[in-house]
């Protein structure tokens, strides 16, 4: 998986994305473990331009590959979206669930809630302990509504290069 990261400020300043790195990263979503020669061949540089770019893309926090394992088959039966409402200031709510290792995916957004994020767990009961006594017992959390997910449709990370 490609995705993006915040900006780390002891990182050297994000490269210039130009056509050549967005086909890169488009070959590294379609593939993260493509070689470097193939995808040279596919966008009309050497195997070790391609390495080097990669490195730079890398490097910056532009891109990050990882391996994205699917929960159910590794035994995380359970997962929900959790949209909170807070009382003060967000940031230190955001910055607790990101801490949890459940918890995947944390973003603050305006509308009806102030935070949103994502569970996966084991089953019912580990996901009954996270939002009841983990979740709702921080400070500032003023409720919080869980969306149990009942069937994927569709996950995409080929959003990078638009």
């Amino acid at each position: 998986m490609v995705s993006s990261q915040e900006p780390n400020p002891s990182r050297p300043a994000p490269p210039v994305i130009d056509d050549l790195s967005k086909q890169i990263i488009a070959q590294l979503q379609e593939d993260g473990r493509r070689a470097y020669a193939t995808i040279g061949k596919a966008v009309g540089l050497s195997e070790a331009a391609v390495r080097q770019r990669v490195q730079r893309l890398s490097d910056s926090g532009v891109i990050q590959i990882v391996a994205v394992s699917d929960p159910l088959q590794v035994g995380l039966f359970r997962q929900a979206m959790v949209a909170i409402n807070v009382d003060g200031p967000l940031e230190p709510v955001a910055d607790a669930l990101a801490e949890m290792n459940e918890i995947d995916y944390v973003v603050l957004c305006a509308g009806r809630f102030d935070v949103l994020c994502e569970a996966v767990c084991a089953d019912d009961e580990a996901l009954l302990d996270l939002t009841s006594n983990r979740i709702r017992a921080l400070p500032g959390v003023r409720n919080a509504e869980v969306l149990v997910y009942l069937k994927l449709r569709k996950q995409s990370y080929q959003w990078g290069v638009r």
